[in-house]
């Protein structure tokens, strides 16, 4: 997946935008801040001293993110990078006293990025998979789930698709692996097979069911709730969470990073750095008590 839990009213602003467009608006939330953290975050010094010499050197940490799937990430007015996941990647930089640096790029470029070097880690809201496991190490740090949305007053079982068209934003697990399989079940029962429609994007996504050009979408739940309060009434659930999972921050294969992360998230989530973040986008559902390595595999 990429995957998400309950989200912040609309602002008056993007409620007189969706009048005049018709279609969902992911400005930030009302009363939430671009700035990098939601408190001061001291630096520890021990964990600093454990980073990479190479990271040490550089003075901050290259982060890999497709800013388009909002509330996790996405673009604020200025076409900067904002959401919860951006404040937590930065809580982790000033944890480690180094700068935090986003790399912008397609969702399916990051992992190569990092394997290749060139990105130090991601935070993409990446599902930690096994299969994913086989190319990048994860630091767990958030538990989420898959929810449908469909247009208001329109009913739509998820377990009972076949024949419908889903939208989904390109490359994600609903994308790759969830709506391929329900549609694999469709087929294999004699029914119409799912149509999915692809998206490069969450937003656009959203749209083609506010538009009437999807029956459905299928997102993180995170993320999906957020579509629905920014909607102005036109989407609802469809069906409850379902496939519970945990996201990972990927990491190169054995890499010396990932402990350094996985002590670094602790450390946010035993300060209340963590809940802080989470309160402030109002995901606090998935939050998590541990920062795990490979939660996946781990079963």
């Amino acid at each position: 997946m990429r995957i998400r839990s309950a989200a912040p009213i609309a602002a008056v602003a993007a409620v007189a935008a969706l009048a005049l467009t018709g279609c969902v608006d992911n400005s930030t939330p009302s009363g939430s801040s671009t700035s990098s953290s939601v408190s001061d975050v001291k630096k520890d010094d021990t964990l600093a001293g454990q980073l990479p010499q190479k990271i040490k050197d550089a003075g901050k940490l290259v982060v890999g993110m497709d800013n388009t799937y909002p509330p996790n990430e996405f673009k604020d007015d200025n076409a900067q990078p904002v959401g919860w996941e951006v404040d937590l990647a930065k809580a982790i930089g000033d944890k480690l006293g180094v700068k935090t640096e986003f790399a912008i790029a397609k969702f399916d470029n990051i992992i190569p990025s990092i394997s290749g070097g060139k990105d130090d880690y991601g935070m993409s809201s990446f599902t930690d998979t096994t299969e994913r496991e086989q190319q990048v190490d994860f630091v767990n740090y958030y538990s989420a789930g898959i929810l449908w949305a469909s247009q208001k007053g329109k009913d739509i079982d998820p377990d009972n698709a076949c024949g419908l068209k889903v939208a989904v934003q390109s490359t994600t697990y609903e994308d790759t692996d969830e709506v391929p399989a329900k549609s694999k079940k469709c087929t294999d029962e004699g029914k119409p097979a799912i149509q999915a429609l692809r998206y490069d994007t969450q937003d656009d996504a959203t749209n083609a069911v506010i538009l009437g050009k999807a029956d459905a979408l299928s997102a993180d739940s995170p993320v999906t709730l957020y579509a629905i309060s920014k909607s102005d009434g036109k989407l609802q659930e469809a069906g409850k969470t379902f496939d519970e999972a945990p996201y990972g921050l990927p990491v190169k294969k054995d890499s010396e990073l990932t402990p350094v992360l996985q002590k670094a998230v602790q450390a946010l989530i035993d300060d209340g750095t963590y809940k802080k973040i989470l309160d402030k986008w109002g995901v606090a559902d998935g939050a998590v008590q541990s920062a795990e390595v490979n939660a996946a595999s781990k079963g």
